[in-house]
């Protein structure tokens, strides 16, 4: 993992501005630096999932707590990819277990069609990242309305077009 100093020299330098926070275009020039290509779409959803104070940017506190998940998930993907760059899906199901994921088949298998751009079952790094991303929040948005931790919920259609829209990527 990254020294904290290191991340702090990076995320200053990211925020030319000097405002303390940084924006998603920003965060995703910087990903790109590091070869981690995402659309805007999942470096804002990036932001949402960490975007404690909800001001639509990213503080340094919460820039670490990306960094941490981030780092998380390529460390599970590097012990399974074995050098091809890729997994497979069974390698991805075996990968999102380790990260504290449990989905039955037919979640898993729509999940791995909306971010397998190739559909070759073939899951390279920034879709893996993606696909944890949407994971990881759509977690965080159950668990929201999962007062009683019952691991049920009952929404109406507003709240469901809440969660969905919350979780977009």
């Amino acid at each position: 993992m990254e020294s904290a100093v290191v991340l702090r020299e990076w995320f200053d330098r990211v925020d030319a501005a000097r405002t303390g926070n940084i924006t998603a275009p920003q965060l995703q020039s910087a990903l790109a630096v590091g070869n981690l290509d995402f659309p805007l779409s999942v470096v804002q959803q990036m932001i949402r999932m960490y975007d404690f104070d909800r001001n639509g940017t990213m503080s340094f506190e919460e820039f670490l707590a990306l960094n941490k998940f981030l780092q998380k998930v390529q460390s599970v993907f590097s012990t399974l990819e074995r050098g091809r760059g890729f997994l497979s899906l069974e390698e991805v199901y075996e990968a999102l277990i380790k990260l504290g994921f449990s989905l039955d088949s037919p979640a898993f298998y729509t999940v791995c069609e909306s971010f397998d751009k190739s559909k070759k079952g073939m899951v390279h790094l920034d879709e893996f990242i993606s696909l944890c991303i949407f994971v990881q929040s759509a977690r965080n948005m159950f668990n929201s309305f999962d007062t009683s931790k019952q691991g049920r919920v009952s929404l109406d259609f507003n709240q469901f077009v809440y969660c969905t829209a919350n979780c977009r990527i």
